[in-house]
């Protein structure tokens, strides 16, 4: 049954993380991954429903772990799962760096509000994940897991998450592209890119449509396997 918000087979996953071996943990982070992004193809990708996805995909996640009986490695599949989930939104970043890009190509001053708003929540885009994945994983019914979800979840908030380094990337080379483009005096079409900024979350999501399917869906196991981190 798919959730009525996300559009998320949520049963789908939970069953597959129910019955997976140790054998299965890069699967699950591909099951996680390619949800994660189609459901995020399917929607305008604002900051409330990238976390909307990323809440329903880690409570799916969440209670199929609970569920194994597999004897698998708990803090391996965790690992994965969050691995899994930080991929698919460090593409969302990616889509959102280079929708703005076009918005500020066609003449969209960095200063006004909306540029503001979308290069504030590019920024905010890695505390959101970390702390959606948190909350959806606090549920007393998962007490006996909470503290392999912390060990997963220890790179989220750091920095050091696939998310977090988009982030910080994506906004430094918007604004130097910003100032470079101010310095050279170009002539723009303000008019026509604030008309875009208006349907900028369809904008982002279209984009992230394209990058899909250029990439051919590329696997999320081609991503960087996450960092080691000291306890919080």
């Amino acid at each position: 049954m798919a959730s009525s918000k996300t559009g998320i087979d949520t049963e789908a996953l939970i069953a597959q993380y129910e019955q997976a071996t140790n054998q299965q943990a890069q699967a699950l982070r591909q099951a996680v991954h390619d949800t994660t992004l189609k459901a995020l193809q399917q929607r305008e990708l604002t900051l409330k429903a990238i976390k909307d996805v990323v809440k329903s995909v880690t409570e799916a996640a969440a209670q199929g772990a609970a569920r194994n009986t597999h004897g698998v490695d708990i803090d391996a599949m965790l690992a994965q799962t969050v691995a899994g989930v930080d991929d698919a939104v460090r593409q969302a970043v990616h889509a959102s760096q280079r929708a703005l890009q076009q918005l500020l190509d066609q003449g969209l001053d960095v200063r006004e509000k909306q540029v503001k708003k979308a290069m504030d929540d590019i920024e905010k885009m890695e505390d959101m994940v970390f702390q959606t994945m948190r909350k959806a994983t606090s549920n007393t019914a998962l007490a006996p897991m909470q503290g392999a979800w912390a060990q997963a979840l220890m790179l989220f908030g750091q920095g050091d998450s696939a998310t977090g380094q988009a982030a910080s990337e994506a906004v430094e080379q918007l604004l130097a592209k910003a100032q470079a483009a101010a310095r050279e005096g170009r002539a723009f079409n303000q008019r026509a890119a604030q008309a875009f900024m208006d349907h900028y979350a369809t904008l982002v999501s279209g984009v992230l449509i394209g990058m899909s399917e250029a990439m051919g869906a590329a696997p999320a196991s081609a991503a960087k396997p996450p960092p080691a981190r000291k306890s919080r």
